[in-house]
């Protein structure tokens, strides 16, 4: 399996810089098998059924993009930080520049917030806040700027708009420096049709890390090393999904991140409450234990995410749901169109 099968030519003009609005008049490539549907997010209504259990990730983004100055003898340095997870000693983060940046430098990032450098390898920092709890995620929430996707970063800059946008309705723990993009087509109308209809609702919470927008590097995919994410399972989520698939109802991830975590904790065949990191790497090939069904936006080039939904609905019909999308329009990445994925029989 090599990782040129799962290349494709994307134009620019694809790569959404904002997203829909409202939040369900994106579009919604429906896949039942081999058959594709051209529909709207707000359709779902009338395609999920009573018993069905979407399974939500409620992490929250933090505005993980901080902009600061350092002293430099008696001039003033710029330094741009964007913080990747918090450790024991402090928070792990990119700096640009980093050769520039020293361990026991103080960055002020306003006059609320600042952080030591307490720790520096060849390719981070750690950084020590002179905040913590409530009073560290005001000041953040005040200086901070939404860490966008690469993707749309070089495009434009992030701004107070994105706050909201790249920010799901039910984001609840924060932690996580990407968002959990399928799930930002849901707003609260939506969500009370939906259970209105009797389609059921499980949250989980996986901190999407940076390292989703890594590379794969090899060319021989099965050796790939997925990055670690934190994530948590809770009893009563648990309980709630293995109750569904007992009755029969499908178990429908919305997300890409809500799936890993989920088949993540169903290795034994049944899905266990779990709590830490999850480094589960879903490639073609590989046995979904819970899965039934996906709702995801459209992929980058090569990733893993794309092996991903190729592992559920088979490679050749995932191409062809690719041509589908780019010969009619859709929008691509974080904050372009969604697709549900149904496989076969499903």
């Amino acid at each position: 399996m090599k990782l040129s099968d799962f290349d494709f030519d994307l134009p620019e003009d694809r790569i959404a810089t904002r997203p829909a609005n409202p939040r369900p008049s994106a579009r919604l490539l429906l896949a039942e098998g081999d058959v594709i549907t051209d529909a709207h997010v707000r359709d779902l209504i009338d395609i999920f059924r009573a018993g069905d259990r979407l399974v939500l990730n409620n992490t929250r983004v933090i505005p993980a993009r901080l902009f600061g100055t350092r002293a430099r003898g008696e001039a003033v340095a710029k330094v741009e930080i964007t913080l990747l997870e918090p450790q024991a000693q402090g928070w792990r983060a990119l700096a640009k520049p980093l050769r520039k940046v020293h361990p026991g430098e103080v960055i002020r990032f306003s006059d609320q917030l600042s952080a030591t450098v307490a720790a520096k390898s060849e390719t981070d920092l750690t950084l020590a806040f002179n905040l913590t709890g409530d009073d560290f995620d005001a000041a953040l929430n005040a200086a901070g700027a939404m860490p966008l996707p690469p993707y749309i970063a070089a495009k434009r800059a992030a701004d107070e708009q994105d706050k909201t946008d790249y920010q799901t309705v039910f984001a609840r723990h924060a932690g996580a420096v990407a968002a959990p993009t399928a799930s930002l087509h849901f707003d609260e109308a939506l969500l009370q049709a939906l259970a209105a209809k009797g389609v059921q609702f499980t949250e989980v919470t996986l901190h999407v890390g940076a390292g989703t927008f890594l590379p794969v590097k090899v060319e021989d995919v099965t050796t790939h090393k997925m990055h670690a994410e934190w994530g948590e399972v809770t009893p009563q989520a648990a309980t709630e999904i293995n109750a569904t698939r007992s009755a029969g109802g499908r178990v429908i991830p919305v997300g890409t991140t809500a799936l890993r975590l989920i088949e993540s904790a169903a290795r034994s065949g049944q899905v266990e409450p779990c709590s830490g990191p999850t480094d589960i790497f879903i490639y073609p090939g590989f046995r979904f234990m819970v899965t039934d069904a996906l709702m995801t936006n459209f992929h980058l080039p090569k990733s893993t995410l794309l092996m991903l939904v190729s592992a559920l609905m088979g490679k050749d019909r995932m191409d062809r749901i690719y041509a589908h999308a780019l010969r009619e329009g859709y929008r691509f990445f974080s904050y372009g169109d969604a697709s549900l994925l149904i496989p076969q029989g499903a």
